[in-house]
């Protein structure tokens, strides 16, 4: 039960990173009535919104509220009482660096970036936390294309916020009849299930590529999640939380849609494409590419097998045969499914 007196709908909501997610988010909280203000590293996309209501780079042809006021300076989005973090996870280390001197303590932070830092193995909350301890923290996760969103398609995600009272009150102040927050606690397994089911999507878009069969597909999928779960459990997430949005129905979503860029890019490895040619003149962060190196280290760090997520690193890094790296994979021992 939330307590009413710890409760706060938080009105003056701003937004860092405006890629195609966070401008998104960005439009779903001006559908409140509110001002939102939107920080954009890319002085053509502020220009674009502001002059003509379109992120005409990163979501194009998408006509998006007239509240929705970007900026290029960050100090101009930290007058606010609810922050969303949007940036690729690659750069969210910096960003934070950049404003930790600026922003109020009170101020609760959303991480909606859905990876592992590769320098460090860190999650996103725990690189929050490493910069500025005492703002709250919570992770938006869950099956939601942008496109889906800006054209009020029913979407349904995952909040997980280790206060439930402030948890409650960023879910209300988001809250759409078309996009509706479910509320956790558990923000490690919500923050693993989105991080890792992006590598998981490029093995199903490569399986895709090879033309192996929706056979081979659901069983990558499968056992993808498998490797999600254990990589949460051993880090202190709940494997019922990975049994939901943020776990199973994120992976579902990018594993069987050309619009998740992870399966995209995927697609194009089984080609045969190499990285750097299956990347050419993306505009947004396939973010598995980045996780996968993550998470190959993290899961021999922590002694977890994840042949799946090897298989991809290794695609992608060490540049293996991608026959090679399937022959591996088939010919793994039989064993107890678990």
């Amino acid at each position: 039960m939330v307590n009413k007196k710890n409760y706060h709908h938080y009105k003056r909501i701003s937004v860092i990173g405006a890629g195609a997610w966070g401008t998104a988010l960005a439009e779903v909280i001006s559908r409140q009535g509110n001002q939102v203000n939107l920080w954009a590293r890319e002085a053509d996309v502020v220009k674009s919104i502001n002059t003509s209501n379109t992120n005409d780079l990163y979501l194009p042809n998408i006509k998006l509220s007239k509240l929705i006021i970007a900026q290029n300076d960050l100090n101009d989005v930290l007058d606010c009482d609810l922050l969303l973090m949007v940036t690729p996870a690659q750069f969210m280390r910096s960003i934070l660096d950049d404003l930790k001197g600026s922003l109020s303590k009170e101020v609760p932070i959303v991480l909606c970036s859905k990876g592992i830092e590769t320098k460090t193995l860190s999650l996103m909350s725990e690189i929050a936390e490493s910069i500025i301890p005492n703002n709250p923290l919570a992770v938006l996760s869950g099956p939601s294309f942008a496109i889906d969103v800006v054209n009020n398609k029913p979407t349904a995600v995952t909040l997980a916020c280790k206060n439930p009272a402030i948890g409650k009150s960023i879910a209300d102040s988001i809250n759409l009849a078309t996009f509706r927050p479910y509320l956790s606690e558990d923000v490690i397994g919500a923050q693993i299930g989105g991080a890792t089911k992006n590598v998981i999507a490029i093995a199903a878009g490569v399986v895709e590529g090879q033309n192996l069969g929706d056979s081979a597909r659901a069983a990558t999928i499968a056992r993808g999640y498998s490797e999600i779960n254990r990589l949460a459990v051993a880090l202190g997430g709940q494997e019922e939380t990975l049994a939901g949005l943020s776990g199973m129905g994120d992976l579902i979503l990018t594993c069987n849609s050309e619009t998740s860029r992870n399966f995209s890019l995927g697609m194009k490895l089984g080609q045969g494409l190499n990285a750097n040619e299956a990347t050419n003149n993306l505009s947004s962060v396939a973010e598995g590419m980045y996780s996968a190196k993550a998470i190959d280290k993290l899961s021999k760090k922590l002694g977890i097998e994840m042949p799946i997520t090897n298989a991809v690193n290794d695609l992608i890094e060490r540049n293996r045969s991608l026959g090679e790296i399937i022959d591996d994979l088939l010919s793994r021992p039989i064993r107890r499914e678990k």
